[in-house]
């Protein structure tokens, strides 16, 4: 059996423990100590930016997107050397691609009253867009370019071409204020007046829903899912160099290249006012910008650690890695549990040992270690999710 690639699972492992990280209450660190510059770093860091820009907590969903994408043509690779037929694969995919959304919607509804419908997470958006995603993996690295292009284009397109608010927009009902729109073309992507939020007025109330949609506060829309098959097209085609026969310096040069061309393409297009750099409606200036850093990332990943052979460092990433939908939904469903127990049993007097101030980190980092241990308790039994 061929060497698992080890900075996929460490990338994803870092994609996770950053998601993980949001128990840390770095925020209220910063908001307690307002003039420290530092923690007012860590605290931008660790939030999604407000609408324009991004953050390494803005990474977070792209990275994971993009990895859906690179471990794509191993995994139909194993699935072939095993004789798996055609159909069985195809069966595969789409059946992951419905447990996916459904495991969102599901984890997006605990604590409510009914189900809540809603498609802009993680699990949602990438089971949206997976099983094209699966059929694009069969096709030739022309087409799959040809495809992103495309999605890219003709995304801005539409976005461009659907009408700013008129006299009579229902401001009350967007929940926002005529004074957010964005200046010049840029104003097509502002806040709850888009196209992906008119959508979501129209789609999200066919669902049973507690009171109607009008919208999401935070502006996230589940026709970001579009754009975000971009990201994924983005690691098939990374995940279909690192399987190629290219010499390995050649493997890390085009990551880096492709990281390079895809910053620089996305911090352009925002910076001329072309296409704002949004993650919350997840623009095409954003799948290119986000999707050059994480290609960045992994290419260094790769180079310390398939090349270089330096893997030991890693194995706290590779225990989270390498199952990653467990650490997702223990985090999602049982880290509050957890913060109780220890509070619980240990009292807040032990996560005052620097001050009250740190409480919130010192309870946070106690969190994430239970976490880490659940996980490696798993990983050295070989239990994996897998979906």
């Amino acid at each position: 059996m061929a060497q698992r690639v080890g900075s996929v699972d460490a990338f994803r492992g870092l994609v996770m423990l950053l998601m993980m990280s949001g128990v840390l209450g770095v925020t209220e660190v910063a908001k307690a100590l307002p003039g420290s510059q530092l923690w007012a770093f860590l605290a931008f860091q660790q939030s999604h930016v407000g609408w324009i820009g991004c953050s390494l907590h803005d990474l977070i969903q792209p990275g994971f997107s993009l990895l859906v994408g690179v471990a794509l043509p191993y995994s139909l690779a194993r699935r072939m050397s095993v004789g798996q037929p055609q159909w069985r694969r195809t069966a595969h995919a789409f059946w992951r691609a419905l447990v996916l959304v459904l495991l969102g919607v599901f984890l997006r509804s605990l604590g409510r009253s009914q189900t809540y419908w809603t498609f802009e997470d993680t699990l949602t958006q990438i089971g949206l867009g997976y099983g094209f995603l699966y059929l694009l993996a069969l096709r030739p690295v022309r087409v799959q370019c040809c495809v992103f292009a495309a999605i890219l284009c003709l995304y801005w397109l539409a976005f461009a071409l659907y009408p700013l608010p008129g006299p009579g927009f229902d401001w009350v009902r967007a929940g926002v204020k005529p004074d957010q729109l964005l200046p010049g073309i840029a104003a097509h992507w502002s806040l709850n007046t888009n196209l992906a939020w008119a959508f979501d007025t129209w789609f999200l109330n066919l669902f049973p829903r507690a009171r109607p949609f009008g919208h999401n506060y935070g502006g996230y829309c589940t026709l970001n899912f579009i754009p975000t098959l971009g990201t994924m097209i983005l690691g098939l085609l990374a995940g279909g160099v690192l399987r190629s026969e290219r010499p390995p310096f050649a493997k890390v040069r085009w990551l880096a290249l492709a990281g390079v061309i895809g910053i620089a393409a996305g911090g352009l297009l925002g910076f001329a006012g072309i296409c704002p750099v949004v993650k919350r409606i997840w623009t095409p200036s954003f799948t290119l910008f986000s999707g050059g850093w994480c290609l960045l990332i992994l290419a260094g990943l790769y180079l310390v650690m398939d090349v270089w052979n330096h893997r030991a460092w890693a194995f706290p990433l590779q225990v989270v890695g390498m199952n990653s939908i467990a650490a997702y939904v223990i985090s999602e469903v049982f880290a509050g549990s957890i913060a109780l127990a220890l509070l619980r049993h240990l009292g807040h007097h032990d996560f005052e040992l620097l001050g009250p101030i740190y409480e919130p980190l010192l309870l946070g980092a106690f969190v994430m270690m239970v976490e880490w241990a659940i996980l490696w308790w798993m990983f050295s039994r070989k239990i994996f999710l897998r979906i």
